[in-house]
């Protein structure tokens, strides 16, 4: 896996936010096990619960074409194109990844920029974390 390209389109990906109202961009780039990367930026509401987070977006592409298991995700996130601090994902986004991932092995990546990124496993964000395994 390559991390550093991985980042570079979380923070590219910031380019296509929709986000008027917070004027808070936010990208994403997840990595199937197969090697396809799906992105995705935060779209805004101007009714707010509408909105739907970066991370969620490249997750439900993947899903919606049928990828259903995945290596990694890189988040970053700024207002407009400036560089914020790490970018961690909501409780929401950390859900639905825990839905479709071991929470041991999944990589998480929060990037201020290409080369400057932080590595987590999804279960150290998400610890104890609800997911289908408990429903068995």
């Amino acid at each position: 896996m390559d991390k550093n390209l991985l980042t570079k389109l979380a923070v590219e990906s910031k380019k296509a936010s929709y986000s008027p109202y917070s004027n808070f961009k936010v990208g994403a780039a997840l990595l199937t096990k197969d090697g396809k990367i799906f992105t995705g930026a935060n779209i805004e509401n101007a009714a707010y619960t509408p909105s739907n987070c970066a991370e969620r977006t490249a997750v439900f592409k993947a899903v919606s074409e049928g990828y259903r298991e995945f290596e990694a995700i890189a988040i970053a996130g700024g207002f407009s194109d400036e560089t914020a601090d790490y970018c961690y994902p909501c409780g929401v986004c950390r859900q639905v990844l825990n839905e479709f991932v071991n929470a041991d092995e999944f990589i998480v990546l929060i990037a201020k920029t290409a080369e400057d990124f932080k590595e987590y496993k999804l279960s150290q964000l998400l610890p104890f974390g609800f997911g289908p395994n408990d429903l068995r």
